[in-house]
């Protein structure tokens, strides 16, 4: 397993991280009731997927309050303790400001105190290694108030918890330009999150905004999705969608659906002709999920992807991406040309 800088906080993170969304489990927006959580998933097979990334040197695990309301912090918590992992290895990352309890205002000064502090409870820890700002305008609240702009005492107040040793290294997530834009010149963060795949390339692409911004700023970015939920992983049949349960993310999103699914199986038949992915449904799938990694991780300023998993066979797919070569340029840019029609015009 490769480490890399994040940013130049001095933290070094395992090229393929672990997303913790999965294990919040089912969950509901506080802001429009929209689903933001993942069907329920079984609490010892996380602690042997949990295993099964360390073993093959993930040290990086990503997690939010809101994932299930401290119930992903609290169960990473549970199964490092139970593994036995020394906590100082580890590089835990959580996430502030989806939602703004009983605060005027989920950037207000106090509530990103109490919430930090309460994730410090749920992690059982000291000290949290990378916190971010959770800024999405989607379905959680920008910086702004009603009456009032919160981004420059927030941000005073993410630079004081790090002078206290409450936390590390600082991140900003996001989901457009012109939130990064916006927030990156007065939080200063080391590192960036956003999702980015083979569909959804614009934030790494060369020559973008973000990329600019990072190179400005000397941050780099970790990318969540880079599976697209299992879409690029050729798993879903388009002739017999998934059908998810209420409080799963996935409900609502029109990816899932046969047309986008037919026209993603098109793309990941030439892939596999290409890279030459034959056998088993694993190895296929596993073969997919390296390329998908893979390519991400070959962009400029890329810190690291963190793939979800839900059981140690996930865990295991995913850090296959950390065995195989390096993608050459010659096939970064074959997969861009392919995908290239595949691209959203915003995140969903």
């Amino acid at each position: 397993m490769k480490m890399r800088p994040l940013g130049n906080s001095g933290v070094m993170i395992s090229e393929i991280g672990f997303g913790c969304w999965t294990m919040g489990g089912a969950n509901f927006s506080p802001v429009n009731g929209a689903p933001i959580g993942w069907a329920d998933v079984n609490e010892d097979d996380i602690v042997e997927g949990i295993r099964a990334g360390i073993d093959a040197g993930v040290n990086h695990w990503d997690n939010a309050d809101v994932y299930g309301n401290g119930r992903a912090e609290r169960l990473l918590a549970r199964s490092l303790r139970l593994l036995g992992v020394d906590r100082s290895r580890m590089v835990i990352a959580t996430k502030v400001g989806h939602f703004k309890g009983t605060a005027p205002h989920a950037y207000e000064p106090r509530h990103i105190r109490n919430q930090c502090e309460q994730s410090l409870r749920n992690l059982r820890t000291d000290y949290i290694d990378l916190y971010y700002f959770h800024h999405g305008t989607y379905v959680g609240p920008d910086y702004d108030g009603r009456d009032h702009d919160y981004l420059q005492e927030a941000a005073e107040t993410m630079h004081a918890l790090v002078r206290e040793g409450k936390v590390r290294a600082i991140g900003q997530s996001a989901y457009t330009d012109e939130d990064f834009e916006r927030a990156i010149p007065v939080l200063k963060p080391h590192a960036l999150q956003t999702k980015v795949n083979l569909r959804a390339d614009g934030f790494i692409r060369p020559g973008s905004r973000v990329q600019k911004l990072m190179r400005e700023h000397g941050c780099t970015m970790i990318g969540f999705g880079p599976l697209d939920q299992g879409i690029l992983l050729d798993k879903f049949d388009p002739e017999k969608p998934p059908r998810f349960g209420e409080g799963d993310y996935r409900l609502n999103r029109k990816d899932f659906e046969p047309a986008t699914l037919r026209k993603v199986r098109e793309k990941l038949a030439k892939v596999r002709a290409y890279f030459g992915i034959a056998g088993t449904p694993e190895d296929v799938t596993s073969a997919l999920g390296s390329v998908a990694c893979r390519w991400v991780l070959a962009h400029e300023n890329v810190a690291g992807v963190i793939p979800g998993f839900r059981n140690a066979a996930q865990a295991k797919a995913n850090v296959r991406a950390a065995k195989d070569p390096v993608m050459s340029d010659a096939d970064v840019n074959w997969l861009r040309d392919l995908f290239a029609d595949q691209a959203p015009t915003k995140w969903t």
